[in-house]
């Protein structure tokens, strides 16, 4: 697996600032660092953004100041870092390998993983697979062009469409929509790519309408609205209550009027939601003090302030749609704040 890395830290000046104040300011030592790494998404989508901002807000490097005093408010000693990766599918297998600590991760697809059915049906269950939290729903966007004349899903037959990477939560569910309204791959020209490829191929003509599934508004696709006409496609109907009476980890979802240039009136869609996951294997203590760390005030100034996402993060939904075991950690969290009973 090809992995795109960038780290929201650099290290050298914080292992710098560790060895020169460490022993004599009584801050933790280069020694006492842990790293934590976040699987995300494409750096065009909402997974990358949102987990840079997480990143931070849990991290609290050796040297940082005091949490009351105006410094981090993370977990003493711990430095995350934000991946930029190929989403849900390749998060949920790295997490189980051992390269990833935790990962973004679609609801649909950590129940899949979880349980062995789904898309992983003949493939050993990800039983050590366990929620942190639940973060946001991720609306389904068909984002066509509006020269191809697309105006519903079954438009899309013939025409060229990105179902996103391989790996990605976005082609599993881009094939259940297909699936609703009469159609496959076979019946469209189908091609893989990330939201800002399809978007650069969109403005040069070259493609008619791709998916993405991610939190709005998401960076390739208000790029693209500002220079190219596009169509929000609706997912709407007979078809979209039969979907979600099949598939019930969808929810019935909207983009609101003005979300991307162009698109003025209200589009239905569905959505999934955002989890954040990680394995069993993560030690409880630390899986702890990372929950506290994400739900504290500081963290929801960043959140607030960092995207427009991260307003939906509330601790009030922090277990909605969650299917897969919380990790003991989290679950201690959540129990002591009154969430859970």
């Amino acid at each position: 697996m090809r992995w795109e890395i960038r780290m929201t830290f650099n290290f050298k000046p914080l292992l710098g600032l560790a060895v020169a104040f460490g022993l004599s300011a009584g801050v933790a030592s280069a020694q006492d660092m842990q790293f934590f790494r976040i699987g995300t998404g494409g750096t065009s989508g909402t997974y990358y953004p949102i987990g840079g901002l997480i990143a931070n807000a849990i991290s609290n490097p050796p040297g940082s100041r005091a949490c009351e005093d105006g410094g981090s408010c993370g977990v003493p000693g711990l430095i995350a870092s934000a991946l930029a990766a190929n989403g849900s599918v390749a998060n949920v297998n790295a997490i189980q390998g051992g390269t990833l600590e935790s990962g973004f991760v679609q609801s649909d697809v950590a129940n899949w993983a979880y349980t062995g059915t789904g898309i992983w049906e003949g493939k050993p269950a990800v039983e050590k697979l366990r929620a942190i939290a639940n973060l946001y729903p991720e609306s389904i966007h068909i984002v066509a062009s509006a020269a191809s004349g697309i105006k519903s899903v079954a438009d899309l037959k013939g025409k060229k469409v990105s179902m996103d990477e391989p790996g990605s939560g976005t082609l599993v569910d881009a094939r259940i929509i297909l699936e609703g309204y009469g159609l496959s791959e076979a019946d469209i020209q189908a091609e893989f790519l990330k939201p800002n490829q399809a978007a650069d191929r969109m403005r040069d003509g070259q493609m008619d309408a791709f998916f993405f599934v991610g939190g709005y508004p998401a960076g390739a696709i208000a790029e693209l609205a500002s220079q190219h006409a596009i169509t929000l496609v609706p997912i709407e109907g007979e078809a979209a209550a039969a979907i979600r009476a099949k598939y019930t980890f969808f929810a019935e979802d909207k983009f609101p009027g003005g979300t991307y240039d162009g698109a003025g009136d209200d589009v239905a869609t569905l959505a999934v939601g955002a989890q954040w996951v990680t394995s069993a294997d993560q030690p409880e203590e630390l899986i702890y003090e990372i929950t506290k760390a994400l739900w504290n005030e500081s963290t929801r100034k960043l959140l607030d302030s960092g995207h427009a996402k991260g307003k939906a993060i509330r601790p009030e939904t922090a277990l909605a749609g969650v299917g897969i075991p919380l990790h003991p950690g989290a679950e201690r969290f959540y129990r002591e704040a009154g969430l859970l009973k």
